[in-house]
């Protein structure tokens, strides 16, 4: 009987072609962890092309994850665990395996015709290429099919049920149990119960292949985190952004309105609002990204809590209604799930790309507020607080996702309405009194007035407004001052949000800048280097525009300041223009893929012994 072993955290990578439910084995795989109480950080992998050739390395998809009871910041630089359905997925990622990585290979799939089409000049199985690796060759396919022989599905459905061998074999490997499993596909499937059975029965036949044979000398455990009290779910970043939008709307009593056209990789969060239609939500799917915006701002002036959605190229589309948004002074959050760019570029990747067309991307100086998520489950968070800055000081905000964060998923406490913060819509001054475009004292902003109210009736539109009353003006001297105007409110943000932090107080050498989505890696790696004591230090901006007021305090500690994010220096750029005073050392990567900690720390300690 094979060892039990106890481990801290884990990183598993499920790889095959597309057809092959790596995603569902990887989410499902996921949903267990998250049941039993570990930390988990997720990242998706999917090919950019919808129909790569099958067996080929461009059609390999993949999911890995990293769980454990403590430090999972991050999915992981590379697996101790990949399973690997054919030669294409090993080939894709053996160039990333760690020395006794445990390798579990469907043997049915490494014929002479697969092997060769991967891009392998030999079979992999025979020529010691994975004699670093501990190697499980197991006969998926085709015990798959053995073992669902009776139930007289067609060859095509049963081989579909191999990724659930698979998974099952992963369970046995972990001592995990199968009951969150097997409730999904019994209540996906229930009225399908061929489909139901065939899976069920290839999960626990991956299980029982494994107990059979023993096919690794040891198994594994892994303990649940100490987390704090609750109720928790397992939660992607687009579906937390959806949670946060509609908490939001009901916060201030308002529904929320959705416009949008579907673009990978924001497409999940129309999806998921749809299931909500009952809660005060409105839903239109326009026939483009200018039609959805629109709707948008036109729902905003009906008094809606007003969305649209969109990656990259749907903002370059989107720009001249932005620009509308910025003139009317309208509330509205445009959330920018951000891909490798430019044009279609790699839809399926992940990156930073679209903060200089956040912050700058319209014609005319047309500031607007803009942040950054930095976990799946705090997407709620950032969710809910874009639309707090949008309603509360009457403007456009733009909040920037990215793949990474809004495929991936993490366990997420369930919060309580009463427990968000307060969102205060300023519906004040009397009725013989009141300007359109008149501004409150501290926040510069205009009043939100809604559409038909009495008394209140006001022209919008895309002219220069005249200052205080809202008509069309063609002053230049108007036209300065209105853009003054819209600037100070934008400015004025920094007085309603949180100072900026930063983890390591005793240090004073190098701070670490990211922004976003690449938190947790980057958390993960200057960790790392503390525990070894080393003069570092990490901070990660949320607030983009404006900044934190205290930002230039935190900067004026550091001998050097080094900007990690996936892009070709558009942060630093950023910071550059707005803190001259200071020198910014910077670390890119656009390669598609996240940031690992082996390649940060080895850039740090680059710097740190200089």
């Amino acid at each position: 009987m094979s060892e039990t072993i106890s481990l801290e955290k884990v990183v598993i990578k499920f790889a095959g072609d597309s057809g092959d439910g790596m995603q569902l084995a990887g989410t499902l795989f996921t949903d267990t962890a998250a049941i039993l109480g570990n930390q988990i950080a997720t990242f998706p992998d999917f090919p950019s092309e919808i129909r790569a050739p099958q067996g080929t390395v461009a059609g390999v998809s993949g999911f890995q994850i990293n769980f454990g009871s403590s430090g999972v910041h991050s999915p992981g630089d590379s697996p101790d665990v990949l399973v690997a359905m054919n030669p294409a997925a090993l080939k894709a990622n053996m160039h990333n395996l760690k020395p006794a990585c445990t390798v579990i290979l469907d043997g049915d799939s490494f014929s002479k015709k697969d092997w060769e089409k991967a891009g392998f000049s030999a079979n992999p199985l025979e020529d010691n290429s994975l004699s670093d690796y501990t190697v499980i060759v197991a006969p998926v396919t085709s015990l798959t099919k053995t073992n669902l022989a009776d139930l007289g599905l067609d060859n095509k459905a049963a081989d579909r049920c191999k990724n659930m061998f698979a998974l099952g074999l992963i369970y046995w490997l972990f001592n995990l149990p199968t009951d969150q499993t097997i409730q999904f596909y019994e209540q996906k499937f229930a009225n399908k119960p061929g489909v139901k059975d065939a899976n069920i029965r290839a999960l626990r036949a991956g299980i029982n292949y494994g107990e059979i044979i023993q096919a690794h000398t040891s198994t594994y455990s892994i303990l649940p985190a100490d987390t704090k009290p609750g109720l928790y779910r397992n939660i992607t970043g687009n579906q937390a952004t959806a949670w946060g939008l509609m908490a939001a709307a009901n916060k201030v009593n308002r529904d929320l309105f959705l416009g949008t056209y579907p673009i990978t990789p924001a497409t999940d969060i129309l999806h998921e609002l749809s299931k909500h239609k009952w809660n005060g939500i409105k839903i239109f799917q326009a026939e483009d990204e200018i039609a959805g915006i629109c709707s948008a701002i036109g729902a905003s002036f009906g008094g809606n809590v007003a969305v649209t959605t969109t990656s990259g190229p749907g903002m370059a589309l989107k720009t001249e209604a932005i620009g509308l948004a910025v003139m009317t002074e309208l509330p509205l959050v445009i959330v920018n799930v951000q891909r490798g760019g430019p044009s279609t570029g790699l839809p399926t990747k992940t990156e930073q790309s679209d903060l200089s067309e956040a912050i700058y991307g319209r014609p005319g100086d047309s500031p607007l507020a803009v942040i950054a998520a930095s976990t799946p489950a705090d997407c709620f968070d950032w969710a809910y607080e874009a639309v707090r800055i949008a309603v509360e000081h009457v403007t456009p905000v733009i909040l920037l996702s990215e793949s990474y964060i809004a495929n991936g998923a993490e366990p997420w406490r369930i919060k309580d309405m009463k427990d968000l913060p307060e969102i205060k819509i300023d519906q004040s001054g009397a009725i013989d009194s009141w300007k359109p475009y008149s501004r409150d004292n501290n926040k510069k902003s205009r009043v939100w007035v809604n559409a038909g109210m009495k008394g209140f009736e006001h022209r919008i539109g895309g002219l220069e407004k005249e200052s205080e009353s809202g008509n069309v003006s063609y002053s230049p001297k108007n036209h300065e001052e209105m853009c003054k105007q819209r600037r100070e409110k934008i400015d004025a943000i920094a007085d309603y949000i949180p100072l900026q932090k930063y983890k390591g107080k005793n240090a004073d050498k190098l701070l670490v800048v990211g922004w976003g989505g690449q938190f947790g890696i980057l958390l993960g790696a200057v960790m790392h280097l503390q525990e070894k004591g080393k003069n570092i230090a990490f901070t990660n901006f949320n607030y983009i525009k404006p900044l934190p007021k205290n930002t230039a305090e935190i900067f004026s500690k550091f001998e050097t300041i080094l900007v990690c994010e996936l892009n070709d220096g558009q942060f630093a750029d950023y910071l550059r223009a707005e803190l001259p005073q200071f020198s910014y050392v910077q670390f890119n990567k656009m390669q598609g893929q996240p940031f690992t900690i082996e390649e940060l720390c080895d850039k740090f300690n680059q710097i740190l012994e200089k």
